[in-house]
């Protein structure tokens, strides 16, 4: 996976790459902070502010990493033995 980085946009109208998503942002994704983490999103908790932008961002960069996702491997469980109890 590739680093993914919001962006931001200045008191000028200039935009710039940010440090990571605001919690709104991750929330309006549908997301929480632990899957962020999982998918390796970076967010940052100082910013308030939420871009339409980046949340189209945040769904695109999450579809294409659970279709990647590669399956766990199933493993069986051995067959639990009753053990008898000592007398």
């Amino acid at each position: 996976m590739h680093h993914i980085k919001p962006v931001i946009t200045k008191q000028d109208g200039k935009q710039r790459a940010g440090r990571g998503f605001s919690p709104d942002e991750i929330k309006e994704a549908g997301l929480n902070y632990g899957e962020a983490r999982e998918l390796s999103i970076p967010v940052d908790f100082k910013r308030k502010t939420s871009h339409e932008e980046n949340i189209k961002t945040l769904k695109a960069h999450t579809e294409k990493a659970k279709t990647e996702a590669k399956p766990k491997p199933k493993t069986e469980k051995p067959a639990e033995t009753k053990k008898k109890p000592k007398n």
